[in-house]
Formats: C-alpha cells, sequence, structure tokens
C-alpha cells in the first residue's frame, strides 16, 4: 500500500487540521474535530447537517458554507459518524430556526442521525437521500443507497435555507428533489481503505462492477470492461427507466468521478451522457463535473440526472461558497 500518511490512526485528524487551515476563511473545527461548521452564521436561519463516513471528500465537510451545510459530522474512514458529534454540531449552528439533517441512506448513518435527533433537545427534521438506482437492497442499507444526488439535495436545500425558508418547508423541498434525482456508478479499480492495508475488492484487468456503491459495495453485476459509450448506455438505461422524465425535460447532469479517475475520462462522459440524452428527448440544462462524492482511490464515474424546474434552477444557480464548490459570490 503506497499513501500519503503518517499513521492509519492519525489520518482523518491530521486531514481535519489540514482542511481547516488551508479554508479557515470559510469553516472551522469543532472540539475534538467532532464537526466542521461555518465559520459565519446566520441569525434566525435554519441550520443544515450533514455526515457521514470519510473518505468521499470533498462530501460533506468540502460542501460547509455560504448557500450549503452549516455542519458536517465526518466518521472515521467508511464509518458513520456518532450521535454525541451530531448533537454538539447541531448546538454549535442551531441558531434558533431549527435543525435539518440530511442524511445518506445507509444504515449506520441513518441509525446515528435519528439518535441523534430524538436526543438534540431541539427542533430536528431530517430528509434521507436514497438516489442510487443500482440496486434495492444491499448490505449496507435499508432500500437504495443515497450516493452523489446527495450534493443536490444539500445545494438545493442550502439555497433555500438562506432565503429565511421554514424547517418544513425545506424538508419537503429537500423529499422533492431526491425524488426528483437518480445515480448509478461502476468502478474499474477497487479502493484501498489504509487500516486494511489492501483493496477492498478484487477486479481483473479486464472487469468492471456496474451498480457498485461508494464503498465499493457490489453493484448489479460484473461485467467485461466495455467503451465508454457502453457504460454510459448502460447507467442512464437504469436512471432514466426509473426516473422517467417527460420528452422536453430539463435536468442537471452531475458526472462524478469516484477518486482517482482523470478529468479528460469524466469530460469524455460527460459528452457520451448528453448524447444519449438528446437522443431521449431530455435537455441537459445545467452540468457538473469533477470528483465530489469518492470513494478514496477507486477508479470509475457515476452518473446523476436531476429533473429542474424553474424552482429548482434557480435553487442551484443562487450564489455558494464552499471549499468545494464556489459560483455567484
Amino acid at each position: 500500500m503506497k499513501k500519503l500518511i503518517n499513521s492509519t490512526d492519525t489520518i482523518l485528524e491530521e486531514s481535519l487540521d489540514g482542511f481547516a487551515a488551508a479554508h479557515a476563511g470559510i469553516l472551522l473545527l469543532g472540539a475534538e474535530r467532532k464537526f466542521v461548521r461555518r465559520r459565519t452564521l446566520k441569525p434566525g436561519k435554519v441550520a443544515l447537517i450533514s455526515g457521514g463516513g470519510s473518505g468521499h471528500e470533498p462530501l460533506h465537510a468540502g460542501f460547509v458554507g455560504l448557500g450549503m451545510l452549516d455542519a458536517a459530522c465526518p466518521g472515521q474512514v467508511f464509518t458513520s459518524p456518532t450521535p454525541d458529534q451530531m448533537i454538539e454540531a447541531a448546538e454549535a449552528v442551531d441558531t434558533g430556526a431549527g435543525v435539518l439533517f440530511i442524511v445518506k441512506n445507509y444504515e449506520g448513518d441513518v441509525m446515528n442521525f435519528a439518535m441523534a435527533a430524538e436526543m438534540a433537545g431541539r427542533e430536528v427534521a431530517s430528509v434521507v437521500t436514497n438516489d442510487d438506482v443500482a440496486v434495492e437492497k444491499s448490505t449496507y442499507t435499508t432500500g437504495r443507497r443515497g450516493v452523489a444526488g446527495t450534493l443536490i439535495v444539500e445545494k438545493m436545500v442550502g439555497a433555500a435555507a438562506e432565503t429565511g425558508m421554514p424547517l418544513a418547508a425545506l424538508t419537503a423541498l429537500g423529499e422533492e428533489v431526491n425524488r426528483r434525482t437518480r445515480s448509478m456508478g461502476v468502478a474499474l479499480l477497487p479502493c484501498t481503505v489504509p487500516a486494511a492495508g489492501r483493496p477492498n475488492f478484487a477486479l481483473a484487468d479486464n472487469e468492471m462492477e456496474m451498480g457498485v456503491g461508494i464503498h465499493g459495495e457490489p453493484g448489479r453485476r460484473r461485467v467485461t470492461l466495455a467503451s465508454a459509450d457502453a457504460i454510459a448506455a448502460e447507467l442512464l438505461d437504469a436512471i432514466l427507466n426509473d426516473l422517467a422524465p417527460g420528452k422536453g425535460s430539463e435536468v442537471l447532469l452531475l458526472v462524478n468521478g469516484f477518486g482517482a479517475t482523470p478529468l479528460i475520462e469524466l469530460y469524455l462522459m460527460v459528452n457520451a451522457a448528453k448524447r444519449i440524452l438528446d437522443s431521449a428527448g431530455v435537455a441537459v440544462a445545467r452540468y457538473l463535473t469533477g470528483s465530489y462524492v469518492t470513494s478514496l482511490d477507486m477508479a470509475g464515474v457515476s452518473i446523476t440526472v436531476s429533473v429542474l424546474d424553474s424552482k429548482s434552477t434557480k435553487l442551484w444557480d443562487a450564489p455558494v461558497q464552499t471549499a468545494a464548490l464556489r459560483w455567484g459570490v
């Protein structure tokens, strides 16, 4: 295993210290590094909190800031944060309008955020994201997994929160955006969890995992490596069959790298996806391309399609200033 680490026991702490130093104008670390929070809070605004296992950077800490999250709770690599992290984050960023948890649909995340909501002693609501169409159930989740579409929920709900939208309306908005969003991914190479020191699954040189999860958990099937066009076609066939956007619909297209996929390949996949969507009568009105919801050093890509209307387009375009996303400011 070749990694830029000092010790597998301190990788998260040292990374968080570097992250906070590099983005000190936007955010700061909570006590004992239990959470990352916005440096400047907006009084009277609903506080948005997300989190999950580390190894998916920039998700979630990279989306803390103006127009997105107020706090993010990082767990150890691929391990859910604990309820006390979420409770302390809520105490730090709740300015009186309540707290909305945005939770990916993995059993540990859902259970711990639910416990935190019960114990927080304040008004808390939750939105659970489950945009992955690859499998209905896996050993990591109850129902569909929450993957790259979580970013879209965080961005649109974050923009609405900045306008002063109340907690109940933000919860309904998050659920609506989640319903209009679908994702599916493919892995070409596995990732290596530092504590394990070896790849967390095996793929032959001529194989790929179609429908892989963001922890490397299995997807629909293991198949022979195919062309980019063929991969895009299979991913979008599953997405469009499930999402069923009407002809003439406008969508946001997110092409997301898993950590070891170069941008030249990601933009090639954007081109392939756009041609497929065009032929289906679906217009790509907004794009986001890059490695935003990663799986350490896994090579591969996910495609996310989110159906837009005038409201959601405005929310997507609204100003955002975080470590990983910045426009309109």
